[in-house]
């Protein structure tokens, strides 16, 4: 602008001055004047406040809207951060009670003393509560996907409740009828731990559904699953320790002998219908907006592929108008009340949703079909039944192996040699959350970038990029599985070896092996299937895979107690106090156990050439 000429350019003109006020027109000093700005927008908001009764310009009304729209954004984000935190926070805590099952071996022994249960009777309890934990998983993992965790979280409360009330009055009215006592028969005490089994299964996968849910498109999803996955292993061992110097047996002189069974099992059953209460209301789902997103471009990607040609997914427009009506056909009073232009826009909303649905329900039947169909999910799922039967077998039979190293000259009353039942659920439980914790914090470091995923997620969306300032050495998942189960067989090898009968101390090594092994397969299998396929249908697919240890435990579990059964009939186990003793009670099973790891690794082996194949990073 030049002062000589009066000429006012586009740029120097000042929103809050008006062309023509009151005549008045500066001429050739047309610059902006503060304070005769200020005098003249004031005159002229109490113009348009006195003509339209509002208090502010349309300016102001606008900057308004804007940072009103910021601020509800922020408490958006801020809200769902929140619900994010809480949900993993009692996601771990609810982990922590949720393994209640892994200090089996706590009082699987005086099953068989106390109640008079045979070695068979007491692995039929432990195999059905693995089966009704393992087979049901899928059906959980369908619910939880289509629905919401937390009505997993309160079916866990009641079946967990359910479980330990009926196991510790079972127990407290002593041994069945048909081994000569009074108590309560011994299938109740079967249906006890089935609800604890189902119990387990629900209350787990809510908890970690949330986490994958939540967190499974971060770069720190590994160590988001491994931590909850952790928490589960540790319940075991704090819950043991309780049980062995809390709600235990008093001596005489006032020292704490076995568990007490009753007072442990209401402990339990109480702490656990609380936690899956609670449960309901904190595990929650955040980023249903992003969710909605994905679903979409996957829709249209699927599309664009041509596999959506043949499908009956889309429907007419008409037909989801003619549905949606259908199903507010209650509500026409409620609609007569409101304008057409609202109407309308009610109609739209439902449309929409009732078309999200349809399309989520289609999109994760299709992922499920994929998942099924996939040769390396097999490979995957066969290496996973054969190395976690054999420890689902070990830590439940862990109170009956420690007796079987105890040589016959050893004092009736004096601690075992190779370790009391406690001590070695403790150490399962610290090595299996050391190995998980591990795995879980390393994968997500050394790991490559997951770019693979079907179907392909737009560049911008991405959360694992690999960038040019990222030069870290990068190795596969597999690189820490495959030796993890190499130390497991290792554990089973020492056990199946004449050493642990000649020096039964080092039985805790066996123990601290095959927990670490174990722990090493449970943490980094369900993040390898939410890499692999995906986290939209993770409780789903990982249900599936999760049923294999059902199936390991009963037949690793009907090997151990026909060979430990075998051993004391035949007098080969010399069971002078009614319990086996020898490298017969044990030695072919864990040999079976050495053997089943070593073609474990095999196949997954074999599921790792087939991903390379594709193209696929793990």
């Amino acid at each position: 602008m030049s002062s000589s000429t009066g000429h006012v350019d586009k740029r120097d003109f000042d929103a809050n001055r008006p062309l023509l006020e009151d005549g008045n027109i500066d001429g050739p000093n047309l610059g902006y004047n503060p304070a005769i700005g200020r005098s003249r927008a004031g005159s002229r908001r109490s113009r348009r406040s006195s003509r339209s009764g509002l208090g502010a310009t349309s300016d102001d009304g606008l900057l308004s809207d804007v940072v009103d729209g910021i601020v509800e954004r922020d408490r958006r984000k801020m809200h769902k951060e929140v619900i994010r935190v809480i949900s993993f926070v009692w996601a771990i805590i609810t982990c922590l009670g949720a393994g209640s099952i892994t200090a089996f071996s706590l009082y699987g022994h005086l099953l068989l003393t106390r109640l008079h249960y045979t070695q068979l009777r007491v692995n039929a309890i432990s195999i059905a509560a693995e089966i009704a934990m393992y087979l049901l998983v899928p059906i959980f993992g369908y619910l939880c996907d289509r629905y919401s965790p937390s009505p997993l979280s309160l079916a866990s409360g009641g079946l967990f409740g359910l479980g330990y009330f009926l196991a510790a009055f079972t127990y407290r009215s002593g041994p069945p009828p048909d081994v000569g006592g009074s108590g309560w028969p011994f299938w109740v005490m079967i249906v006890a731990f089935i609800a604890i089994g189902m119990g387990t299964s629900c209350m787990y996968l809510a908890a970690v559904a949330t986490c994958a849910k939540n967190y499974g498109r971060g770069k720190h999803k590994g160590i988001m699953l491994a931590l909850p996955i952790a928490a589960f292993g540790l319940s075991g061992m704090w819950q043991s320790q309780l049980g062995t110097y809390v709600l235990c047996e008093r001596d005489v002189d006032g020292n704490c002998g076995d568990v007490d069974v009753f007072r442990y099992f209401l402990f339990l059953g109480i702490v656990l219908l609380v936690t899956g209460i609670i449960g309901t209301f904190a595990l929650r789902i955040v980023d249903d907006d992003e969710e909605e997103r994905y679903i979409d471009e996957t829709v249209e990607e699927l599309e664009r592929s041509g596999l959506l040609e043949e499908s009956d997914f889309f429907r007419p427009r008409g037909e989801i108008r003619a549905a949606v009506e259908y199903g507010t056909f209650l509500d026409n009073n409620e609609e007569e009340t409101l304008s057409g232009e609202e109407r309308e826009e009610r109609r739209r909303e439902k449309e929409r949703e009732e078309e999200e649905r349809r399309k989520k329900n289609w999109l994760l039947n299709y992922e499920t079909r994929v998942f099924l169909l996939d040769p390396t999910m097999w490979w995957l799922a066969a290496g996973f039944f054969l190395v976690t039967g054999p420890g689902e077998s070990y830590i439940n039979n862990l109170g009956t192996i420690i007796p079987t190293l105890t040589p016959p000259s050893y004092a009736l009353n004096s601690p075992p040699p190779a370790g009391l039942p406690s001590t070695h659920v403790t150490t399962v439980a610290l090595t299996s959350t050391i190995a998980r914790l591990l795995t879980g914090s390393l994968s997500d470091f050394f790991a490559p970038p997951a770019t693979h995923l079907f179907p392909p997620i737009p560049d911008s969306r991405r959360n694992t990029v690999p960038t040019a300032e990222n030069n870290r050495p990068t190795v596969s998942r597999m690189v820490f599985l495959l030796p993890s189960a190499l130390l497991l067989s290792i554990g089973y090898l020492i056990l199946a070896s004449p050493l642990a009968l000649e020096l039964p101390p080092l039985f805790h090594l066996t123990t601290a092996l095959v927990g670490f092994g174990y722990g090493s397969a449970f943490s980094l299998t369900p993040i390898i299937i939410s890499v692999v396929w995906g986290v939209e249908n993770f409780a789903t697919n990982w249900g599936i895979v999760a049923m294999m240890p059902a199936v390991g435990a009963a037949l690793w579990g009907v090997i151990y107690s026909a060979a430990y059964q075998n051993a004391l009939d035949d007098g080969s186990g010399s069971g002078f106090d009614g319990q086996c003793h020898g490298w017969r009670c044990y030695g072919f099973w864990a040999v079976g156990c050495t053997i089943s790891v070593w073609i474990a690794i095999v196949a997954w082996l074999a599921a790792w050439r087939g991903w390379k194949r594709r193209g696929v990073v793990v």
